[in-house]
């Protein structure tokens, strides 16, 4: 390896996210390697093209640390792998016990004949009531970001793990999977091997997955909180059960008020950012990662009473100017938007909450003083700069923290390099 010289690479801009992270930068930067200047993510100056880059620029030399570094044209002490300025506490937060078992992605029902339109769904529970075990309203990210009542445009046949024979028990949902999803299923290689993995094709009538751990979590609640996969918003929101969640929504097994302040917090978000991933310029949610390693701060009854607040007043305002909660926070985190009695109160909202969850982690020292700043090339009503890489910092203090608490002694904490924490004899 050499040490001398330096180095410029250009990639997609996922080589500072996740597992693509993992595997290269942070294991560059464990040997030796130092970020000097660093581009994480722009659009490709060709209209061929529609992606997001990245360059990086550094050295395995000795690098100086009166050095001058640039993170997107702007100075700063030193770049992390995230491609961004690196606080004082460096590495990949870890997934902590006390998360699982909460956070599942939704239903992949892998064929569109699965899919119903409400009309048709009425028809056919109409004609025969017992319809209505195998028929569901099907939210998708689309619908739940769109829709003013963040209610499924459309429905979906579920015949979860039942058997063939009692799934052709419903004439008309049966039949309709027979036409339009058994031959997809069934579609063979010039081999004449499926092209499907087993057991796709032999079980047909079922979806592809079925999520059992979510529909167990979820079995007992009438209501859980959701959020889209791929969103600018990474805002959840709540909605009642019955109903099958698609595979671009992530679902949170709980109805708790606090816990709904804390997601729809700008610490959840600035986190969810960080340690995610993207779709071009939108935050893609992953929960293993971001929700499973977010150490949650204990309920209290101000997260409660936030939490409710927040849930009526947002609710009444969509449904009322009859938008959904992407255009809502679109508005929210519009800088030239002013003199709006709806959008004030949700930017008074959003502070609220924001000092409520700081509370409850009790950092009464932080002065957030919340703006309109700019975070991965996006400008939101949020916290400003500072706030943020101090609160980010001591996120991954406390994730750190709990970690070595919950350990089970032997076993490896994390598997990503940069991590102090590896294994607990």
């Amino acid at each position: 390896m050499q040490t001398n010289g330096t180095l410029g690479l250009i990639a997609t801009n996922t080589v500072a996210q996740g597992d693509s992270r993992e595997v290269g930068l942070d294991a560059m930067v464990a040997n030796g390697f130092t970020i000097t200047r660093a581009i994480q993510s722009r659009s490709w100056p060709a209209a061929s093209a529609n992606l997001e880059y990245a360059a990086i620029w550094g050295t395995y030399a000795r690098v100086s640390e009166a050095v001058p570094r640039d993170a997107d044209d702007m100075p700063v002490a030193r770049i992390s792998t995230l491609l961004e300025a690196e606080g004082r506490t460096t590495g990949n937060p870890v997934r902590l016990p006390e998360n699982s078992g909460i956070a599942f992605i939704g239903c992949y029902a892998l064929g569109m004949g699965f899919v119903v339109e409400p009309e048709e769904a009425q028809e056919w529970i109409a004609a025969d009531a017992r319809n209505a075990e195998v028929l569901f309203p099907y939210l998708n990210g689309e619908d739940l970001n769109q829709r003013p009542d963040a209610t499924a445009s459309r429905w979906v046949i579920d015949f979860n793990d039942w058997s063939e024979d009692r799934a052709r028990s419903f004439e008309s949902p049966y039949e309709r999977l027979v036409e339009r999803v058994k031959g997809e299923r069934q579609r063979k290689k010039p081999d004449g091997e499926y092209a499907l993995r087993k057991p796709l094709p032999e079980r047909w009538w079922q979806y592809a997955e079925k999520r059992p751990a979510l529909r167990k979590a979820i079995a007992e609640l009438s209501e859980v909180l959701v959020i889209a996969r791929v969103s600018k918003t990474v805002m959840p929101l709540r909605v009642p059960t019955g109903q099958v969640f698609h595979e671009k929504v992530v679902v949170f097994a709980t109805d708790s008020y606090p816990t709904q302040t804390i997601l729809s917090s700008s610490l959840h978000q600035l986190w969810a950012i960080k340690y995610g991933t993207t779709l071009r310029s939108d935050a893609t949610y992953t929960p293993d990662l971001v929700f499973g390693s977010l150490p949650r701060p204990e309920s209290t009854v101000r997260l409660t009473e936030v939490g409710v607040a927040l849930d009526l007043e947002r609710r009444e305002i969509m449904n009322r100017r009859g938008v959904g909660a992407t255009k809502l926070y679109g508005m929210v985190n519009d800088d030239t938007l002013r003199g709006d009695r709806d959008i004030a109160r949700m930017r008074e909202l959003q502070v609220a909450i924001d000092e409520a969850v700081v509370f409850a982690y009790g950092w009464t020292d932080l002065d957030l003083d919340h703006g309109f700043n700019e975070y991965r090339q996006a400008t939101r009503w949020t916290v400003c700069p500072r706030a943020r890489v101090e609160l980010l910092d001591r996120l991954l203090e406390e994730n750190r923290r709990r970690a070595l608490n919950q350990q089970v002694p032997g076993e490896v904490a994390d598997r990503g390099p940069g991590n102090e924490i590896t294994l607990i004899d």
